[in-house]
């Protein structure tokens, strides 16, 4: 006999029912969706390793940005893909480069229907690939090949220079991602000293230095040329250390912030989301994309079903914003 005792499943037995009665929904408008954008391509270039994501041309990007407007998803994150690399990388913030010039163009095709997003950091634009401008380490002897490290304080002069060049471009938002210590500080001074106050800053607060990038760095061209970035992005098991991070960005005068990556580190969303008052965004990476998209295409898995599934356990964890790959067709899916 059962009579009396609760039953769970009551709340579970039609569709309607399951809606009426979920704790977590998704909008169209939490998704964010990352995109490359190439100088010099004349048509969209697949990337072998994100199926169904390219490195876009100015036009195609163009194209892009309005189909994610008709979707009604809430923003783009804009990455580029310079045709000219230098130590110092100069092309992220000069007026012509591929960002600035794709800024100014989609804010005018859109003005203010989609949040633009533009993600600050140097890997893509530095021929050796790192975050920020390397010297070399301490006891080397400059050019006679000796370890070389990025240099916390000199990057975070580039940095505020780039910031000012994106916000004046019309970037709504600058996405802070290289984890060099007082990044932010150093951007609010730049955008405040260039009359940008209205500028909000969305800083990738916790960042870890994780297995799960390898896709991004053939989509952004940007993979380190030696060694790794772990000295500067953070150490995967330390998790009271990135309520640390978010602490000092929003003291420095962070916005919002975000958790990166995202499904390895719910229990980081879940902590920082309990812990600010600010906006949470969480960055579904190129690893998680590319783990579903092969074994949905090996018949392993429902595509749709572990799409959406992923994008609730986000959101469920805390994150108000999730940045994924899929957010135009997540947003036409629970729309």
């Amino acid at each position: 006999m059962t009579d009396g005792f609760a039953r769970g499943r009551r709340l579970r037995s039609t569709p309607a029912l399951r809606r009426l009665t979920a704790q977590t929904r998704l909008s169209p408008a939490d998704f964010v969706l990352p995109v490359f954008v190439k100088e010099g391509l004349t048509e969209p270039a697949p990337i072998s390793s994100m199926p169904g994501v390219v490195q876009h041309s100015v036009d195609s990007l163009r194209a892009a940005a309005h189909e994610a407007a008709e979707a009604g998803i809430g923003g783009l994150m804009l990455f580029g893909i310079p045709a000219e690399k230098d130590p110092v990388g100069s092309q992220a913030d000069a007026a012509d480069g591929i960002v600035n010039r794709a800024l100014r163009h989609l804010r005018a095709d859109l003005g203010d229907e989609l949040v633009l997003m533009a993600d600050l950091c140097l890997c893509e634009y530095t021929d050796h690939g790192h975050c920020g401008v390397v010297t070399p380490a301490p006891g080397a002897v400059r050019g006679q090949g000796g370890a070389m490290v990025v240099d916390n304080d000199p990057t975070l002069d580039r940095y505020a220079a780039v910031a000012v060049a994106q916000a004046q471009a019309g970037a709504h938002v600058i996405a802070p991602s290289g984890m060099m210590d007082g990044q932010v500080a150093a951007i609010r001074r730049g955008l405040d000293g260039a009359g940008a106050t209205e500028t909000p800053i969305l800083a990738y607060a916790a960042k870890y230095a994780s297995g799960f990038y390898g896709p991004f760095r053939e989509a952004a061209e940007g993979a380190p040329q030696f060694g790794d970035r772990a000295t500067y992005q953070m150490d995967p098991p330390n998790a009271d250390e990135a309520l640390r991070e978010v602490a000092q960005d929003l003291a420095e005068g962070a916005d919002a912030v975000m958790v990166k990556p995202a499904l390895p580190y719910l229990d980081i969303v879940r902590r920082v989301a309990d812990a600010v008052d600010v906006p949470v965004s969480a960055y579904q990476v190129s690893g998680e994309y590319a783990m579903v998209e092969a074994a949905a295409a090996r018949g392993w898995l429902d595509r749709r079903r572990a799409v959406l599934e992923t994008l609730t356990a986000i959101r469920r964890a805390g994150a108000g914003t999730v940045l994924t790959y899929w957010a135009v067709e997540a947003a036409r899916w629970v729309r």
